[in-house]
């Protein structure tokens, strides 16, 4: 049977799957989500034979870059175990089986990672001041963070780091970051906070749109833009004088849905075809109830479902979030 490919409602091809393994963290990033934050109970998560499962339906409609997210994905029990099924999709319809992680554990995941086919990861890092790490993540240190960094690289892994732009906490640091991810041989990619989920401060004070970190590192430094596309929503410049690559993603000053082509799935099995909307699908009762019928019925649903774009707004104080949910129960 020939494959049938995803296609939603405005013509585009979702290829992309960022799917969540658990919404638990051992940080607590001020911008992502408040420090007594109430995770699911372990019942409501999808196990690993249902992830993959789900997975494997993507992979069957012609999903060709699946990420695996959290909350923080490394604390999953059985989670390399999961990396290694899924790696038999690598070459046999995935492109692309990667992560999103804080690197706390990396140390001892790099090279499991690496053997089981994964070749790139994403690091979130704000900063490089073991102070300031700490007061954003509120239970993190940086030491581990970083020797995580150096395992992966170590174990060959392509190593791109996010960092989100925080007025008044790090735009000072981004030319360190970047002058030591150029040093490292890393891609760096500044992100604007997104307004998801009730947090203790209002966004508005952190929010720095990244129109102005762009013009101000085109005070020194030259910018060519890219026409490249990794899957994802960041839009990429070359720096001339390091000759790095640079991705600005934007939810709020440039609007980046036209060109939509992903979609998440939480660890309890919802399927959300925006970030920034509440549209959605559940899978897991489907899943156990009528099995993989039922499951590639509701891909089709998610498709006539999914919306346009996203109305993020995060000018107004004390407005509530575009929506109610945290990043780490969507999946990020």
């Amino acid at each position: 049977m020939a494959m049938r490919p995803l296609i939603d409602g405005f013509g585009r091809r979702v290829s992309y799957v960022r799917l969540s393994v658990t919404d638990r963290c051992d940080f607590r990033c001020s911008y992502c989500m408040p420090l007594d934050m109430a995770f699911l109970p372990k019942r409501d998560v999808l196990t690993l034979e249902e992830l993959d499962q789900i997975a494997s339906a993507f992979v069957a409609r012609g999903v060709n870059r699946i990420r695996l997210t959290g909350g923080e994905p490394l604390v999953r029990k059985g989670f390399l175990e999961l990396v290694q099924g899924l790696s038999r999709h690598i070459g046999a319809g995935l492109d692309e089986l990667t992560l999103t992680t804080n690197g706390s554990q990396l140390v001892r995941f790099a090279e499991g990672l690496f053997a089981a086919g994964v070749r790139r990861v994403n690091v979130s890092l704000d900063t490089l001041d073991p102070a300031l790490f700490r007061q954003i993540t509120r239970k993190g240190d940086l030491a581990p963070v970083l020797e995580g960094i150096a395992a992966a690289k170590a174990a060959g892994l392509r190593v791109k780091l996010n960092m989100v732009a925080l007025k008044g906490l790090n735009e000072d640091e981004i030319p360190e970051m970047m002058a030591w991810a150029a040093e490292q041989g890393f891609d760096l990619t500044f992100i604007e906070t997104m307004p998801l989920g009730l947090i203790e401060e209002d966004r508005t004070d952190r929010y720095l749109p990244l129109s102005e970190v762009r013009r101000g590192l085109e005070a020194r430094l030259t910018l060519h833009d890219l026409s490249e596309r990794t899957g994802g929503p960041a839009r990429y410049v070359r720096v001339a004088e390091t000759g790095q690559k640079l991705g600005f993603i934007t939810p709020l000053t440039h609007n980046f849905c036209e060109s939509c082509n992903r979609v998440r799935v939480t660890a309890t099995g919802t399927l959300f075809m925006c970030l920034g909307q509440e549209d959605r699908v559940e899978l897991r009762d489907l899943l156990r109830t009528g099995g993989p019928a039922a499951l590639d019925a509701a891909l089709d649903t998610a498709m006539r479902l999914k919306p346009k774009g996203h109305d993020f707004q995060i000018e107004r104080r004390d407005a509530d979030p575009a929506v109610g949910r945290h990043m780490s129960m969507t999946g990020g």
